[in-house]
C-alpha cells in the first residue's frame, strides 16, 4: 500500500469541492475528484498539479461503480471521502413541486452519498480514515419552499450519525458539515431563482439570507475546506457523529417574504 493518504472529493471541480481539493493537495494528500461537468473537471485537473479525476454522475449507482474502478487504476487505498455533491432543487410550495424535481434533488443530494459510501467503506476501514458529508444549515431548521433539499440534508445528518456508529469501531470518523450561504456563483444562482419565484429583487433575497446569520455574513468555501482539513487530520480524528454549523450562527430560516 502506498504511503501517501488518498482523498476522494465528489463534485470536486468547482466551488466548495475544489476548495477542499486544493487544501488537501497542499497538505500532501493525493486527491481524486469526480464531477458531472466535464469542462470544469478538465480545467481543474489541468490547473492543479497531481490531481486525478473522473467524469461521473454520482446519483447513478452504475457510474459510481465505474468511478471506483477508475480510481483503482491510480491508487491502492482511500483515506478520506468527501461527499460534496448536491443541487439546490426547486424553490416552490409543496403543492407546486413536480415529482421529477423532487426525485432528482433526492438522487443527487442523498442517494449519491449512499452510492459512494457503500463502496468507500471497505477501503476506509483498512486505513482508519475519515468521511465528511456536506449537509446544510437547512438540516437544522425547516426551510419553507425548499422541501426536497431540506429533506435530503436532514437525512444526511441521520446517515452521518449512523455511519459514525457503524464505522467507528474500525477507526473511521464520520461528520457532517452544515454551511450557511456560501459566497460564489451557486448562491447567486439560488438568490436569483428565489427572487424570481417570489417576485422580488435579488438584493431583497440577499439581505434576508444575510440577516438569518448572527454575524450577517456568507461564508467562504475556504472556511469549509479548513474545517474539512481539521476533521480529517489526527487532531480532529476523535470528533465523530457531529453536525457542525459553519454559518455565522444561523438563528432560523425565515419565510418572511412568503
Amino acid at each position: 500500500m502506498s504511503e501517501h493518504r488518498v482523498a476522494l472529493v465528489t463534485a470536486g471541480a468547482s466551488g466548495i469541492g475544489r476548495a477542499i481539493a486544493e487544501r488537501l493537495l497542499a497538505d500532501g494528500i493525493s486527491v481524486h475528484i469526480c464531477d458531472i461537468n466535464e469542462t470544469a473537471l478538465h480545467a481543474c485537473t489541468n490547473e492543479l498539479v497531481g490531481i486525478t479525476g473522473s467524469c461521473c454522475d454520482v446519483s447513478d449507482a452504475t457510474q459510481v461503480e465505474g468511478l471506483f474502478a477508475e480510481m483503482a487504476t491510480h491508487y491502492d487505498r482511500l483515506d478520506i471521502l468527501i461527499n460534496n455533491a448536491g443541487i439546490a432543487g426547486p424553490t416552490a410550495s409543496v403543492e407546486d413541486i413536480a415529482p421529477e424535481d423532487w426525485d432528482r434533488t433526492i438522487a443527487v443530494d442523498l442517494n449519491s452519498a449512499f452510492y459512494v459510501t457503500r463502496l468507500a467503506a471497505p477501503l476506509l476501514k483498512k486505513s482508519g480514515g475519515s468521511i465528511v458529508n456536506m449537509a446544510s444549515n437547512a438540516a437544522l431548521f425547516g426551510f419553507p419552499l425548499r422541501s426536497p433539499y431540506t429533506a435530503a440534508k436532514w437525512a444526511i445528518i441521520g446517515l452521518t450519525k449512523t455511519w459514525a456508529m457503524e464505522l467507528g469501531p474500525d477507526g473511521v470518523n464520520v461528520n457532517a458539515l452544515c454551511p450557511g450561504s456560501v459566497n460564489g456563483p451557486r448562491i447567486e444562482n439560488v438568490i436569483n431563482k428565489d427572487a424570481k419565484e417570489r417576485g422580488v429583487s435579488p438584493n431583497e433575497i440577499r439581505d434576508v439570507y444575510q440577516r438569518q446569520s448572527s454575524m450577517r455574513l456568507f461564508v467562504d468555501a475556504e472556511d469549509i475546506a479548513e474545517t474539512v482539513r481539521f476533521l480529517c487530520s489526527p487532531a480532529g480524528h476523535s470528533i465523530s457523529g457531529q453536525a457542525l454549523g459553519i454559518d455565522g450562527h444561523t438563528e432560523g430560516l425565515s419565510n418572511w417574504l412568503g
